[in-house]
Order: structure tokens, then sequence, then C-alpha cells
């Protein structure tokens, strides 16, 4: 659909006489939504001699409208006799200790010093884990349960954003 298209349609929208409302061709409606839909635009409004009419989409949040394409998906690759790759969970993994604060985040008390954990090592409720600095205050970041070092999510001396996971205790 084009310009022209769109004008024709205005066109046919009905004019009011004095305080009479006009009454709505449901065509031109019909005609509008599916401008919506071919454009992907979310809403549009033609104006023809004074009289407007406006056709609105309401947008479902993504990640939900995401849900049932990708189970739509799942049958297709079963029947061509692929097992489908199971889905990634989103967010931080079990046992993710986040960062505080932005900042930076240091491993080591001092530079040239062994690191407060490495991967592997048990740690208890308590223990110091990492130092993030923020506004020139050292921050110790202790560990929130006992249990083992399986990963370490960031590097000496770099930045780290609020919620960051710093690394994951089993």
């Amino acid at each position: 659909m084009n310009m022209k298209d769109v004008k024709s349609i205005g066109a046919r929208i009905p004019l009011g006489k004095g305080n009479k409302m006009p009454s709505i061709d449901s065509s031109v409606i019909r005609e509008l939504a599916e401008l919506l839909t071919e454009t992907g635009l979310t809403e549009i409004e033609v104006e023809q001699g004074g009289a407007r009419l406006r056709v609105v989409r309401q947008v479902i949040n993504s990640y939900v409208s995401e849900g049932p394409m990708r189970a739509a998906a799942t049958p297709g690759a079963a029947s061509t006799g692929e097992t489908p790759a199971p889905a990634k969970p989103k967010g931080p993994p079990a046992g993710a200790v986040p960062s505080p604060m932005v900042g930076t985040v240091y491993v080591a008390p001092e530079p040239g010093k062994p690191p407060f954990v490495k991967v592997g090592d048990k740690v208890s409720e308590g223990d110091t884990l990492l130092i993030v600095e923020a506004m020139k205050t050292m921050n110790p970041i202790v560990s929130p349960r006992a249990g083992t070092v399986t990963e370490i999510c960031v590097n000496d001396a770099e930045p780290v954003e609020f919620g960051q996971t710093l690394l994951v205790i089993a």
C-alpha cells in the first residue's frame, strides 16, 4: 500500500454535518488495520476535511510474544528427526554472586598478592571473595553462603555494573 492508497482511504472518511457524528465505514478501519500490519506500525491517523480517524494496534511485550513462536518451532524440529538444543536459561546462573554496586573489581587484596579465591576453592559464608572499589572506597564482597567457587566471571581491575555476576558458588 502506498501514499496514494492512504489518501484514497482518507477521502472515504465520512464528514459529519453540524454537531452530527459521521458514521464510519468499517472497511476504512479494516484497510487502515491492514496497513498497520503491512508496515509494522503501531498506529496511524488519517484526516480529511476536519474529520480524523485514528487506528491503534496494541503491542504486547516482546518477550511474551516470543514464547509461542519458539514453542511452534519445536514440533517442526522433532518432525525432521533433529533434537532441539535445550534453551539456555535467562538471567544469572544458580549460585551467582552479583555486584552490589558499580565500580572497579579487584580479585586480590593488593597488587601482586594472590587472589582471594580461585575456581575450585571452598568458601564459608562471610569469606571475602573480591573487592569492589566505588568512589575511592574499597568494599569487600563477602560470600553469601558456603560452597565451592565454580566460576569467576570478572577480571582484575575491570569495571563492573550493579547486578553483574562476579562469580558463581555451587
